[in-house]
C-alpha cells in the first residue's frame, strides 16, 4: 500500500479537484485505488457521484475492522472511496479530539483495511494546518501540495515545507512530496510569470501543471472525473502527466 496525501496551506486552489482527478488518473493508469475524504467539507464524493443521500463515513468510524472496511465505497469510475461522513457538530468535535489525542489514528485504520502491496491511497484534506493535514502527513508515502500561480500561494510555500518536513521526512517510508500547480492560465501574464518562478523553486519537486480548463468543473456537476466527462481534454492530459510522476516516485 502507497499512501499518496494531499495538502495545500489555503483554501480555493482546487485541491479536492485534483485529489479526486488524481485518483482517477492512477485508476485509468491501472493502479487499484481508494481515495480518502479526510475534509469536513466532506465533498469528494460529488467529483464520483451526485448521490445527495446521506452516508457514513470517517467520522463514525469504528474501531472493528470489519465495520472499518464496510465504510468503502464503489464508485463508477473504479475508484473506491471513502467519504468523510456527514455529521453534527458535535460529532465532528469529537473526531476531531480524537485525531490530536492518537497521533497514529490514521495509520491504524489503514493497516486495518489489510489493502496489500499495490494498492494507491489518495487522502483528501482541508486547507491548512489541522489534526487533519497531520494525520495524513503522518501516514504518507508521498506528500503533493497543490498551489497556484499567484503570489498568495507563492506565500505560503515556507509553511508547507515546514509541514512536511515536521511530519514526514526522516521516515523510510517516505517518498518525497511535490507540488502541483493548478489553474494555470496560459492567457494571463502573471499566471505564466509566476509560474516559471514556480518551475525554478520547485525543480524536480515540480509533479506538474494543470491548465486552467472549464471541463474540470463541467465534470464536478455532472458527478464525473474528468476521464469520464472529456478523457481528452487537456486538464485530463495534464492530469495524467501528474499521475506519471506521482507513479514514478512511489516506483508503482
Amino acid at each position: 500500500m502507497k499512501v499518496v496525501s494531499v495538502v495545500s496551506a489555503k483554501g480555493g486552489v482546487g485541491k479536492s479537484t485534483v485529489s479526486a482527478n488524481l485518483a482517477a488518473a492512477l485508476q485509468q493508469q491501472g493502479h487499484t485505488v481508494l481515495a480518502i475524504d479526510l475534509d469536513p467539507q466532506n465533498g469528494l464524493r460529488y467529483h464520483f457521484t451526485l448521490e445527495p443521500s446521506s452516508m457514513a463515513g470517517l467520522v463514525q468510524a469504528p474501531q472493528d475492522a470489519d465495520a472499518w472496511r464496510a465504510l468503502i465505497r464503489p464508485t463508477e469510475s473504479g475508484v473506491a472511496l471513502i467519504p468523510y461522513g456527514d455529521c453534527t457538530e458535535p460529532e465532528r468535535q469529537a473526531f476531531e479530539a480524537e485525531l490530536r489525542t492518537d497521533a497514529s489514528w490514521l495509520i491504524s485504520r489503514l493497516r486495518d483495511l489489510e489493502l496489500g502491496h499495490g494498492v494507491v491511497v489518495v487522502i483528501d484534506t482541508p486547507p491548512g494546518p489541522s489534526a487533519y493535514m497531520t494525520q495524513a502527513l503522518t501516514a504518507a508515502s508521498l506528500a503533493v501540495a497543490v498551489v497556484l500561480p499567484d503570489a498568495g500561494s507563492y506565500a505560503t510555500l515556507p509553511q508547507l515545507n515546514t509541514l512536511i518536513s515536521t511530519y514526514c521526512e526522516g521516515r523510510d517510508n517516505f517518498s518525497g512530496y511535490g507540488f502541483v500547480v493548478n489553474q494555470v492560465d496560459q492567457g494571463q501574464q502573471l499566471s505564466k510569470d509566476i509560474t516559471q518562478v514556480l518551475r525554478t523553486t520547485f525543480q524536480d519537486r515540480m509533479a506538474g501543471l494543470v491548465h486552467l480548463d472549464q471541463s474540470l468543473s463541467e465534470a464536478l456537476a455532472h458527478g464525473k472525473n474528468i476521464f469520464q466527462y472529456r478523457p481528452h481534454s487537456v486538464s485530463a492530459r495534464d492530469l495524467v502527466a501528474c499521475a506519471q510522476w506521482v507513479a514514478q516516485r512511489l516506483d508503482l
